[in-house]
């Protein structure tokens, strides 16, 4: 049996995860197996860089903390290596990122995922990784609330431009008679 200061630090870790998992808005469970350390410091690097936390934990560790946070049906993804990436701000930025390097590395592997505490499976988490970032959605719908008012200036611009054409063909004729 462990010691009493082991299982405080297992606890301690569960308590951690825990609680960073119950403040992501997102989350993604992938099998690292076999990637290289120069791929995985890559990989490190632009999660943090995307303000994605990111680690590897036991399984049991990550259970525990999805029950704790309020996370279910984690348990069936939990087999084999397991790290696990954590959005607080950009639910896209995770999604995006680990699918684009599973697409370039053939062992590594999305096995899951959650959004706003719904877990997802790997197709899902593919999908969200397909989205705009929340930067383009939002520039693309103010750009769409622009249009009709930009419309609307050009239509007043028109009439005003149609009435000083008209003032000056008056002026111009009673000038020539």
């Amino acid at each position: 049996m462990p010691s009493k200061k082991i299982l405080e630090q297992k606890q301690q870790m569960v308590d951690e995860l825990a609680e960073k998992m119950k403040k992501a808005v997102s989350g993604v469970l992938v099998d690292y197996t076999g990637i290289s350390v120069a791929d995985d410091t890559k990989l490190r690097a632009e999660l943090r860089k995307a303000g994605v936390y990111y680690t590897v934990k036991k399984n049991s560790i990550i259970s525990l903390a999805a029950k704790k946070a309020g996370l279910e049906g984690f348990d069936e993804y939990l087999k084999g290596s397991t790290a696990i990436a954590l959005a607080e701000e950009d639910m896209i930025a995770p999604a995006k990122i680990l699918a684009k390097f599973a697409d370039e590395k053939d062992n590594f592997k999305i096995k899951a995922g959650f959004i706003e505490g719904e877990t997802v499976d790997a197709g899902k988490v593919k999908e969200l990784s397909k989205l705009p970032s929340k930067e383009v959605l939002v520039a693309k719908f103010l750009g769409g609330l622009n249009a009709p008012i930009s419309g609307f200036v050009n239509v007043l611009n028109g009439n005003l431009r149609g009435l000083v054409v008209a003032l000056n063909a008056i002026a111009e004729k009673k000038k020539s008679a």
